[in-house]
């Protein structure tokens, strides 16, 4: 089995879930007191999310 298949998939998951969270604390001030106004959980969970369905496709066209 390609090591990309379940790493994409755990990439992909963790990353959405991080976004998703972002999303929902994106009014909170706590949240941009510490991390210099930059919603820090969206933009990580964005590029996780982006990394984890690069390798889905890279996995996927090797297979195809």
């Amino acid at each position: 089995m390609d090591i990309r298949l379940p790493l994409g998939m755990l990439f992909s998951i963790v990353g959405a879930l991080l976004a998703g969270f972002g999303v929902a604390t994106a009014s909170s001030q706590m949240y941009r007191q510490h991390s210099l106004g930059i919603n820090v959980n969206i933009w990580s969970g964005l590029g996780m999310l982006a990394f984890g369905l690069t390798l889905l496709w890279l996995a996927k066209r090797k297979t195809a």
